[in-house]
């Protein structure tokens, strides 16, 4: 029986790839935009895959000066929606090429 280590440069290089591969979907994730919305529409918000907030829009109808409070609650609403959905793309896409180069290195 034949002992067969493997390839220490083989796996240095399927490594070092995968880290590209990963650093590349990244970057394109971060440019990436994700809307949500609460107040039905009323409220939206933007962030980038980089978890960045570019934008809020509130529609006119719903200010409402005597009632601030619902207001900052649906821009939080609107604003975490758009969190979770770069935040579940980030996963479906980065997850098997992180999980591949952990398996790899580990």
């Amino acid at each position: 029986m034949v002992n067969r280590q493997p390839d220490m440069r083989q796996l240095m290089k399927q490594a070092q790839q995968m880290q590209e591969q990963l650093a590349q979907a990244q970057a394109q994730l971060a440019e990436r935009r994700f809307d949500g919305s609460a107040g039905g529409g009323a409220v939206t918000a933007v962030v980038t895959g980089g978890n960045e907030l570019v934008e809020v829009v509130i529609s006119p109808e719903v200010v409402d000066p005597d009632d601030i409070e619902m207001l900052e609650d649906l821009v939080v609403a609107a604003v975490r929606q758009a969190m979770e959905a770069a935040t579940q793309a980030a996963n479906d896409e980065l997850g098997g090429l992180a999980g591949g180069l952990s398996g790899l290195l580990g």
